[in-house]
């Protein structure tokens, strides 16, 4: 049976933290006919939500997929966390979306985290609708957030309803495209409502909004924009159309209002989903690579009889299994074909498909393009891999994961704890790939490497939980960088005379600092063949294989560039493996000499805070070297933008929260890295050498 893909959407809902994006896909589930009794984060019971850590923290760590229907629609929808140290799945989300619901807070505004998250869906060119939700909250104010999405996301909202009352007078909304208004009664029943006639004391207001829509609208067809300007009013269905349009270029977001917690207004966005979202067709398809990441100029085409190309975008873990979520692009699989994962060059004989709804399930025997379901059972993929057909492979754009920032080692408390963590950070590695484990070699240790404090706050937390393994942690460390400031030209010579045949290489190279983020460079400038072309290879290895350990503290070099200036060979000496002991041996003799530096990783802070705790929080952050960027009054306080250094950031939500009264928030997320004053570089290298001592003892 061939589905009619235009009737599909796939959708993610995204924001801030604490913005009601989890009770808001709630009522959509309730609204939807899924859900008969709603589900409260409060109590946390929130479908959505199933792991523990989720309901008692009472946010969204996982993003989970649901599938469920409206007026004839079939939605996709995947609920994606809000908090900065999971962007990683806001961004592994947004990959397979086609569309999305950007959740605002009334009285919060455009907070830091939806500035990421608007970010990384308009660089994967994601159209959305906007939805401000907690318009029933004191301070509440719907054209302040409206101006404040144009200011600060630099984004278009068009304005699709007016409020009616606000904070607890919340009655319901004016449609302004119908001049209708939806009034919910107080059941907090969201299907008793009525639509009536826009009250009398808006109807100046809801003209002075419908024309500037209408103004917007038009813009997307030529010929009804001249009969606009002739004084013809264009239709609501031509209006329609338009927005569709400018919805699907990005040149507008729909914007919508209510309060899904007192179930108003939930009922209009999920109308402007279908309305006004593309379908899997009306998107750019993905494009296709080859192996060394390049692309070859096909597409994966959404259509159920093209060959199977499907994207691997998040792996859970549950007591069924690992379920392997994927996003179907093109062609259909079925139970039991064999597909080829383009990664490993492994195949997968497919068993069990399932279709997910928040943690029930449902079996069925075959999905297709467009669809978005689970896998049970892969042995070899992991998040994102390209599932594709055996006859006719071809890779997705493969995902980019940043590097972890923040380290912490932790050591089972016996030999049983042992053997359970090793299981659990297997499956915890598959599920989450900016969550590294690496095994210390001298000491033993694992060491834990994530983004941020509470990303391995919550790793340590499922362990314990979830896997039952007890673990002693250690202190948090900072992934520091070394680089070099000052080029410097150099030379060495290895050689080796002693029975039989000899070794020789001789180098003569430069090393400079390169541009920020340019990370390992080599480049060979010999004319004439004093170094044999055949050799130049074994030189690049020989560098690169030691910038993993910088002269000063042992941690990686990063933006250097090795320029092979000249050099000398012997006809029988010499060999590759001559060559690169050169250039190992040149490495530890030149850059001591470059002036190496320590880098640090620094953060970009928003902290936000009430007025009167402003100056002990900006006191506080110069203390810890932080540097304010921007102050910004808001109606509910005060934003303070600042970019600090990570080692001096631990434990800062405790010391936030003793400022303010338990009032303030705040997020970061990692920003680049920059050189340490000499204090702190020389405490690092000290810090650096004992833990050496250390490892030699044991």
């Amino acid at each position: 049976m061939a589905t009619d893909l235009s009737k599909y959407r796939n959708i993610g809902i995204f924001a801030h933290v604490d913005a009601g994006k989890t009770t808001t896909t709630e009522r959509i589930l309730k609204l939807t006919g899924k859900i008969h009794k709603i589900g409260e984060v409060h109590d946390g019971a929130a479908t959505t939500d199933f792991m523990e850590q989720e309901q008692e923290r009472g946010i969204t760590i996982q993003s989970a997929a649901t599938t469920c229907f409206w007026k004839d629609h079939r939605f996709n929808i995947i609920d994606t966390p809000g908090h900065v140290d999971f962007t990683i799945e806001v961004y592994r989300s947004l990959k397979v979306l086609d569309g999305g619901v950007g959740v605002f807070c009334a009285s919060g505004g455009v907070e830091p985290q939806s500035e990421t998250n608007w970010r990384y869906a308009n660089e994967s060119e994601v159209a959305r609708v906007i939805y401000i939700n907690k318009m029933d909250r004191v301070g509440a104010d719907y054209y302040r957030v409206i101006k404040q999405i144009k200011d600060r996301l630099g984004a278009n909202p068009l304005v699709m309803v007016l409020p009616i009352g606000k904070e607890t007078e919340l009655k319901g909304v004016v449609d302004l495209l119908t001049r209708k208004a939806w009034v919910w009664d107080e059941s907090g029943d969201p299907l008793n409502y009525e639509i009536t006639d826009v009250p009398a004391d808006m109807a100046d207001q809801v003209e002075e909004w419908r024309e500037k829509l209408i103004e917007t609208a038009v813009e997307q067809d030529d010929e009804l924009m001249e009969k606009y300007l002739e004084g013809e009013e264009p239709s609501v269905d031509a209006l329609k159309k338009c927005i569709r349009k400018g919805t699907i270029n990005l040149d507008f977001f729909p914007t919508y209002c209510g309060s899904s917690f007192k179930n108003k207004g939930v009922q209009n966005v999920l109308d402007a989903v279908v309305e006004y979202l593309p379908s899997p067709t009306e998107v750019k398809p993905q494009p296709e690579v080859d192996a060394e990441g390049n692309e070859t100029g096909e597409f994966a085409i959404v259509d159920p009889k093209r060959p199977v190309r499907a994207l691997a975008f998040k792996i859970m873990d549950d007591k069924y299994g690992a379920l392997t979520f994927m996003r179907i692009y093109s062609g259909t699989i079925s139970k039991g074909s064999t597909l080829v994962n383009t990664f490993t060059g492994k195949t997968e004989r497919i068993g069990r498909i399932i279709e997910m709804h928040a943690d029930n399930r449902q079996e069925i025997d075959s999905c297709q393009a467009g669809d978005i379901v689970a896998f049970l059972g892969m042995k070899t993929v992991q998040t994102g891999h390209t599932l594709a057909d055996e006859n006719d492979p071809a890779t997705l754009e493969p995902m980019v994961f940043p590097d972890p920032v923040i380290s912490i080692s932790i050591t089972p408390k016996d030999k049983a704890n042992a053997e359970k963590l090793g299981v659990a950070l297997g499956k915890m590695i598959a599920e989450d790939p900016s969550f590294r484990v690496e095994t210390d070699e001298d000491s033993g240790e694992t060491i834990l490497k994530g983004m941020g404090e509470l990303h391995l706050d919550i790793k340590v937390d499922i362990l314990k939980r979830t896997y039952g393994a007890e673990v002693e942690v250690g202190k948090p460390l900072v992934a520091y960088r070394e680089s070099i400031t000052t080029p410097i030209t150099d030379g060495y010579t290895h050689k080796k005379q002693s029975g039989g045949s000899g070794q020789y290489g001789k180098i003569e190279y430069t090393i400079t600092p390169g541009e920020p983020g340019t990370g390992f460079q080599f480049e060979s400038k010999v004319v004439g063949g004093n170094v044999p072309k055949e050799f130049w290879p074994a030189i690049e290895k020989g560098f690169k294989s030691c910038i993993e350990k910088g002269v000063l503290a042992g941690y990686p070099m990063v933006d250097v560039k090795f320029e092979l200036l000249d050099g000398g060979f012997h006809p029988v000496d010499s060999s590759a493996v001559a060559f690169e002991i050169a250039a190992k041996a040149g490495y530890r003799q030149s850059v001591p000499k470059a002036n190496p530096q320590i880098l640090e990783p620094i953060m970009k802070i928003d902290v936000f805070v009430a007025e009167e705790s402003i100056g002990d929080v900006i006191g506080d952050l110069n203390r810890r070297r932080g540097m304010i960027k921007s102050q910004d009054a808001t109606t509910t306080g005060v934003q303070i933008k600042a970019d600090a250094p990570l080692s001096e950031m631990f434990g800062y939500i405790g010391s936030l929260r003793t400022m303010t009264s338990g009032r303030g928030q705040f997020s970061m997320e990692f920003s680049h890295y920059a050189p340490c004053p000499r204090n702190v570089s020389e405490e690092v290298i000290k810090a650096a050498l004992e833990r050496e001592e250390a490892k030699k003892k044991k």
